[in-house]
């Protein structure tokens, strides 16, 4: 009996006995491959290198220059990390270590312990993690009934994996082994820790930092760069968490599941209107403030966030005009153009610098204008006779990408701007090892929206993302450390509604699509949720901006 499977790779048919790992294979060929391989795709599926050949296939490497390969590199080094931490520290010694956020291309860790974290310290669990890797330790992957894991979880101390446990329908879960220490992680993992070279540990406030690699360069670690007023929005938002009691998915499927998913509700929106009243409060308190500028990445709420503070703002005596700098877009046939000669609409090319200084500069001194609106279907700026004059107490509250760049406004003077940064920066873990990523609960936010109000389909708000991602980097995030205040617009329990609409529209995704691994991976993410229906949240809340029924223009 035949027991060899046809294995297509690079154009080639080759032999491999059934059962050969996928490393095996990648060992043959990662001389030959640019970059580390770190995962498979076995018939378009994303396979990791521990799993063995079964039948006649067709693979692709897949290397940490990729997003999921990349995806994979991070979670390992956690992994790893966490088994440096036990080996390092007695049992007893260390509580909790919770992967809090990102910090540009950094993830900053939390640790709660029974000793003071010192650079001596830092540097003996980095020389253990360079041992593992020098050792090159296989992480091994096994799967046990889920009530067993939770058994185990609750036994180790961690206590958020077995709440987050108690909510899955499926009846086995893999773990991942490293030296002796076990954990459970969404989504894919490397084989084995030898792969894992490229990181740096480092003091950073009352926690540690992992810098790491970026796809885009994936043996470099970059140069940190401290963003402390990111970091503060972090940690003030983690800690409203961890006061209301939701600092991950199972705690909110537990409120949910009580039944008390209701005053959630009412108490998230009550905190978000009062972080809305304060700033307003620092607004009025600029006398000099002319022009408020709110910038903020795709999908973080800018358009509602604005229409919100211009109602506080009204509340203090101010007299606020709500204007979206798309206004100011350049007629379509002046706009440039991308490598592939599509629209570039990211870039601060894109807008008609000029017009939009000589009227905030008329505005500013007395004169009447005519604001302009821009046509998206012509793609062309009309004038509809909306004349604007700046009183006294007349404030512009100005919302776009490019609103904190001097170079947009360069013509006013800087007294006159208050500058606002908001994104969607989520508080919510999964577990204390598996943070969400920011962009999925901003990607799920754009496609459901999308998908509402203009037709587009999960499939190419996806395909676009990408583009979406870069304008973001080259246009937004250089300049928020620059914001007067920043806004965190994520509410603890968004996903749970947007769940609803969302997984239609990833499910009508097909397996053919390119963009169907990231679907899956998607809807994998969201069945960790129990959904909530939209009908108790309140109709000017900035998730009615993306599910519908908002009392908001948007």
């Amino acid at each position: 009996m035949d027991n060899n499977c046809k294995i297509k790779v690079r154009g080639m048919v080759l032999e491999y006995a059934e059962g050969t790992p996928y490393s095996d294979i990648v060992a043959d060929f990662a001389a030959d491959v640019e970059g580390d391989i770190i995962l498979v795709l076995v018939d378009g599926r994303l396979t990791e290198l521990s799993k063995k050949v079964k039948e006649d296939c067709s693979i692709e490497f897949v290397t940490t220059s990729t997003k999921p390969g990349m995806s994979t590199y991070r979670r390992g080094i956690v992994l790893l990390m966490l088994r440096a931490f036990t080996r390092v520290f007695d049992a007893g010694q260390i509580r909790k270590i919770t992967v809090e956020h990102t910090l540009g291309s950094a993830l900053y860790c939390s640790l709660d312990a029974n000793f003071k974290l010192t650079d001596d310290y830092i540097k003996e669990v980095k020389k253990e993690m360079d041992r593992i890797v020098a050792e090159d330790m296989p992480i091994k992957k096994r799967s046990i009934k889920t009530r067993e894991a939770r058994k185990m979880f609750a036994q180790a101390g961690m206590t958020d994996k077995e709440k987050l446990l108690r909510f899955r329908r499926v009846s086995n879960t893999n773990v991942y082994d490293l030296d002796g220490y076990t954990d459970y992680f969404y989504g894919y993992m490397p084989a084995s820790a030898g792969l894992l070279k490229y990181y740096e540990l480092a003091l950073y406030g009352d926690g540690f930092i992992i810098n790491l690699p970026d796809k885009s360069a994936p043996t470099v670690i970059p140069k940190f760069k401290d963003q402390p007023k990111f970091s503060a929005i972090h940690r003030a938002s983690n800690e409203w968490g961890r006061m209301q009691g939701i600092e991950t998915v199972g705690d909110l499927n537990e409120a949910i599941a009580k039944g008390n998913i209701s005053d959630l509700i009412l108490v998230q929106e009550a905190a978000q209107e009062h972080n809305i009243a304060k700033i307003a409060e620092m607004v009025k308190a600029r006398e000099d403030t002319k022009f408020v500028m709110i910038a903020g990445p795709s999908s973080s709420g800018k358009t509602t966030f604005s229409h919100r503070l211009s109602i506080q703002l009204r509340t203090l005596g101010l007299k606020p005009h709500p204007i979206a700098l798309d206004n100011y877009f350049k007629n379509r046939e002046d706009t440039p153009l991308n490598e592939d000669g599509s629209y570039n609409f990211e870039c601060l090319g894109a807008i008609d610098v000029e017009g939009f200084n000589k009227d905030m500069t008329d505005l500013l001194n007395g004169k009447e204008v005519d604001m302009r609106i821009f046509n998206f279907k012509s793609g062309r700026s009309e004038y509809r006779g909306n004349m604007l004059r700046l009183e006294k107490d007349d404030v512009l509250v100005l919302e776009g990408i490019h609103g904190l760049n001097d170079a947009l406004s360069y013509s006013l003077p800087v007294d006159s701007k208050f500058k606002i940064y908001i994104s969607a920066l989520t508080q919510l873990n999964i577990d204390e090892h598996n943070r969400i990523p920011t962009t999925d609960g901003r990607l799920i936010r754009r496609m459901v929206r999308d998908a509402r109000t203009r037709g587009t389909c999960a499939r190419d708000t996806i395909a676009m993302w990408p583009s979406v991602r870069r304008g973001e980097e080259e246009n937004i995030f250089p300049f928020q450390e620059e914001a007067d205040v920043m806004f965190n617009s994520a509410l603890i329990y968004e996903l749970a509604v947007l769940k609803q609409s969302a997984e239609p529209l990833l499910f009508g995704i097909s397996e053919d699509d390119p963009q169907y691994l990231e679907a899956k991976r998607l809807l994998k993410f969201l069945d960790y949720f129990i959904g909530v229906n939209s009908e108790e949240i309140p109709h000017n809340s900035i998730v009615r901006e993306f599910v519908g029924g908002s009392v908001f223009p948007v």
